[in-house]
């Protein structure tokens, strides 16, 4: 009898363990963590929210914005993975999680990265701030300025890490989602490095070289089947945070959870927030991977110009739909005339399910189709004429 409440209690914890997951369309989910909210990436649909919008102090969840603008400025080609990076005074003199980078010190970008991303790591933190920004203060400028383009209303930054115990340094459960959706949707590059459970760096200073291990501080990257991100953070005033990030066939969520009471309250309800959004949501996607047919245009040049859709289609479900009835019809703008310039708007692509409109993607113009002119026209009639 033993034996087989044993094996009960073991597959129970399998079951939870591993992030399987167990709510059904319509359960409740109540949470101990004050404030959280679960977003689908895609759409960015909010599946789940508690008190989501009240300031609180993010401790190192901070780093998210500074993890987005270090990748923004990778795209912009304003770093390189392989630049290497100068650890300040400033930056050796940050205490709480940190990799113990000494003044001096020379790592590349990519290095510093693992080092925020995986480790956590202030000092790493501070040093690309100052790189990218010249002075932690003016690249902290530029988070409160990113911030506010992204429509995070009720966040301010006073530092990049979050160690500062300052009540003006603050954001919500929500727009913690804002900032992590941003991060993965342009930058989904960024689950190769907090995907990481260990990796060592080398240290390389006046004193000779030393190795150091750097060890993810998001626990729930070996215990939630498909979680590759992103981050934690803690400090007294800020308790316990974290923003997770899971996929499971094709579907990415974000589950954010601020001020949770001890690090086990806040692992634990970022899985049972995954769960339920993974036991909830089907996503339907439509990739076009056969671009539409070239659309008429009058008075140009050629006759017809080639078009493309703006974006891959997404529609997310929170109830049980059968995507096989879906059907599309697509409607152009009438009378199209030369001249056309690429990325001009043609029509779109209407997505039903039975008489339900689930949304449309744009159709662009693939190329420009400059208007015809009077030699054109005059060689377009003889064409004409002799046929």
């Amino acid at each position: 009898m033993l034996k087989k409440i044993g094996s009960m209690l073991l597959l129970v914890w399998l079951v939870l363990g591993t992030g399987a997951g167990v709510f059904a369309e319509g359960e409740v989910l109540e949470l101990e963590t004050p404030h959280a909210i679960l977003i689908e990436v895609s759409t960015g649909t909010v599946l789940y929210e508690k008190d989501a919008d009240t300031p609180v102090h993010p401790a190192s969840v901070t780093k998210v914005m500074t993890m987005l603008l270090i990748m923004e400025a990778l795209d912009q080609g304003k770093l390189k993975l392989e630049d290497e990076v100068v650890t300040s005074a400033h930056a050796k003199s940050m205490g709480g999680s940190q990799v113990f980078l000494e003044e001096g010190e020379k790592q590349t970008v990519e290095t510093m990265l693992k080092c925020i991303v995986i480790a956590s790591g202030n000092d790493a933190a501070v040093a690309m701030a100052e790189h990218i920004g010249g002075s932690e203060q003016a690249f902290v400028q530029r988070m409160n300025e990113r911030a506010a383009e992204l429509g995070m209303k009720n966040t301010h930054f006073v530092d990049c890490c979050g160690l500062t115990q300052s009540p003006e340094h603050y954001t919500t459960a929500r727009d913690v989602a804002i900032m992590s959706r941003e991060l993965l949707m342009n930058h989904p590059q960024i689950s190769q490095y907090s995907g990481i459970w260990m990796e060592d760096i080398t240290h390389v200073t006046r004193q000779g070289s030393s190795p150091f291990t750097l060890t993810n501080t998001n626990k729930l990257l070996r215990s939630y089947d498909g979680c590759d991100g992103l981050k934690t953070g803690s400090t007294s005033i800020a308790k316990y945070c974290l923003s997770a990030t899971a996929v499971r066939d094709g579907i990415r969520l974000i589950g954010v959870v601020m001020t949770s009471p001890d690090s086990k309250t806040r692992f634990r309800n970022a899985t049972e927030l995954l769960n339920y959004g993974f036991g909830v949501c089907s996503l339907y996607r439509d990739p076009h991977e056969t671009p539409p047919d070239p659309v008429p245009v009058a008075a140009g040049k050629v006759d017809m110009v080639a078009a493309e859709y703006e974006s891959e289609f997404t529609y997310l479900s929170t109830k049980s739909e059968d995507f096989s009835g879906i059907t599309t019809e697509i409607t152009l703008q009438e009378n199209l005339k030369a001249p056309v310039q690429k990325g001009e708007f043609l029509g779109e692509q209407i997505y039903y399910l039975g008489e339900k409109k689930l949304g449309s993607s744009r159709i662009l113009a693939a190329e420009d189709v400059e208007k015809m002119a009077f030699l054109d026209c005059l060689k377009k009639a003889w064409e004409l004429y002799c046929m």
